[in-house]
C-alpha cells in the first residue's frame, strides 16, 4: 500500500513540474511576441511549435501507455483486476 501511496505522489508531482514547464512556455511565448528583434522572431516560432508539439506528444503518450496497460490486463481473470481496484 506504502509503494501506491508513493506512486500517486510522484504522479502528482510530474503533473505540477508538467504544470510549471507549459506556463513557463506560455510566458516565454509572450515574452518573445512583445520583443521586436530578429532573435526573438526565432524564439517566438519555436515557442509556439514546443507549445502546440509538447501537450500532443503527452496526450499521444498518455493515450498509448494506457491501451498498452489495458491489453496486458486483459489476461487477468476479472476477480483478479476487481481485487487491484480495491
Amino acid at each position: 500500500m506504502e509503494r501506491k501511496a508513493m506512486f500517486e505522489k510522484l504522479k502528482r508531482i510530474f503533473a505540477l513540474l508538467g504544470a510549471a514547464l507549459l506556463a513557463g512556455m506560455y510566458g516565454a511565448t509572450l515574452i518573445f511576441a512583445l520583443l521586436d528583434s530578429p532573435w526573438a522572431k526565432d524564439c517566438l516560432k519555436a515557442s509556439v511549435a514546443m507549445a502546440l508539439v509538447i501537450p500532443v506528444l503527452l496526450y499521444a503518450y498518455i493515450f498509448i501507455y494506457r491501451l498498452l496497460k489495458d491489453q496486458a490486463g486483459s489476461g487477468e481473470k476479472p476477480e483478479e483486476r476487481q481485487a487491484e481496484k480495491k
